[in-house]
């Protein structure tokens, strides 16, 4: 028994140099592991809330998922020249907080008897405002804690903390939400929100600030939108993941209504099929950096548009009964996998080519261009699955995104990456932008 126990513990002890040895780097993660179970309830209980408490058509699923990507378009870009002269960590612990109290505003909706599919419009809306800030803020906050040659292997980690969030977090959301009801599962994110921001503030990072300069807005506004267009690689991931974000949209508005709808699955049953999304999740963020530095991150994020492609295909043409339901799972599973390869090389390799002064914009002008079609996606999804068929929705969404694995397949740009680039990458000309410091 003893022999057992030490085979064991020597099988998951932590390599010397692993990332998670770092204080600094073991707080963020954990603190993104308690962040991402509270988001589990939240991406079960807002969309339960609406398909089944309010009797949400799939327009006004639709309309739903809009609200919450409508800020980006409109906020990202401004956002980023305002987060490249602002510290980052504060910014990213305020999002929590805020999040923490947006969510807590549904269940007192709820019993004071005001809840609509309104309320839910104007959640969704601030959940995405905030999102567009403190989620960049995050994004660069890693940069800060990990070196640039570890950041696949830090997104890889980070996935497996959302992963494993979304292995045993679907479970009991589908337990809470049976127990109390969707609306009140939500205060279970709040105080987890909470507690998330509460371990970020152990967090130290040293962060030098570019002074603004007056009357300069516009012009370094400017410079992270020619940055991005003057980098071949950034444009060509913008068009391709944006195209996938197209194809998830449409099938995220519908993919709840056809496993309560079609498949009869409970609110319960729907939090425990997605279990199956964080076995995905969870196998693809083990696999994800060998599979990098394997295949390199231009062919392993387009492993991930094909393993997404066939979730969606498969749910779209499976029949009514244990096989469909089987089908879900499949999907939820295919779907999470490809979801971490796609953005653990995405953004490992945005951030790899980007001088930190840039940062920022960097970010939320690619934030803002992948997001783009989100909201036709998202609207197109809602307008077939009314109009035409949930089926529909979905054999579209699978149909283009198969489309688009084969086209991005034989793109030179994302083909020819075979390994993480850098700002100073021999044999590679970084275009003479204005990073504004000395």
């Amino acid at each position: 028994m003893r022999s057992w126990w030490m085979a064991l513990r020597a099988r998951f002890r932590l390599a010397p140099d692993d990332l998670l040895r770092d204080p600094t780097y073991r707080r963020l993660w954990s603190s993104i592991l308690i962040s991402s179970l509270g988001t589990q309830v939240t991406l079960l209980a807002v969309p339960l809330t609406a398909a089944v408490l309010l009797h949400a058509s799939p327009t006004q699923m639709g309309w739903l998922t809009t609200m919450e990507l409508l800020p980006f378009l409109l906020f990202s870009l401004p956002a980023g020249v305002w987060l490249d002269r602002v510290r980052k960590l504060p910014v990213y612990i305020a999002g929590e907080l805020s999040l923490a109290l947006v969510v807590a505003t549904v269940p007192v909706a709820w019993w004071l008897g005001w809840l609509q599919m309104g309320w839910l419009y104007a959640v969704a809306f601030v959940i995405g405002t905030v999102n567009t800030t403190a989620g960049s803020a995050s994004q660069i906050v890693l940069t800060q804690v990990v070196e640039r040659d570890r950041l696949v292997e830090a997104h890889a980690k980070n996935a497996l903390a959302n992963s494993g969030a979304e292995v045993a977090g679907p479970a009991v959301a589908g337990a809470l939400i049976r127990a109390l009801g969707a609306p009140l599962a939500l205060l279970v994110n709040a105080v987890l929100l909470i507690g998330s921001a509460a371990i970020l503030r152990l967090i130290r990072v040293q962060e030098t600030l570019r002074p603004a300069q007056a009357g300069s807005f516009w012009r370094d506004l400017w410079t992270g939108l020619s940055f991005v267009r003057q980098q071949r690689l950034l444009v060509t991931l913008a068009a391709c993941v944006g195209a996938w974000q197209l194809s998830n949209q449409c099938a995220n508005v519908v993919q709840i209504l056809f496993a309560t709808r079609r498949l009869g699955l409970s609110e319960q049953a729907v939090g425990l099929s997605y279990v199956a999304l964080g076995a995905g999740t969870v196998t693809a963020s083990l696999l994800g950096d060998r599979l990098s530095r394997r295949l390199g991150p231009g062919p392993a994020l387009v492993s991930g548009f094909a393993c997404t492609a066939l979730g969606w295909l498969l749910l779209a043409l499976a029949p009514v009964g244990p096989l469909g339901v089987a089908a879900f799972v499949a999907c939820l599973s295919l779907f999470g996998a490809g979801a971490i390869f796609i953005f653990i090389n995405f953004i490992a390799l945005r951030q790899a080519v980007t001088p930190e002064p840039l940062l920022g914009r960097m970010t939320s002008v690619m934030r803002w261009l992948i997001l783009l079609p989100s909201v036709p996606g998202a609207m197109l999804g809602g307008w077939l699955g009314e109009h035409v068929s949930l089926r529909a929705a979905l054999g579209f969404a699978g149909a283009s995104c198969a489309l688009l694995a084969l086209v991005a397949w034989r793109l030179p740009r994302i083909q020819a990456v075979r390994e993480l680039p850098s700002v100073d990458s021999p044999g590679r000309r970084l275009e003479a932008v204005d990073v504004g410091v000395a």
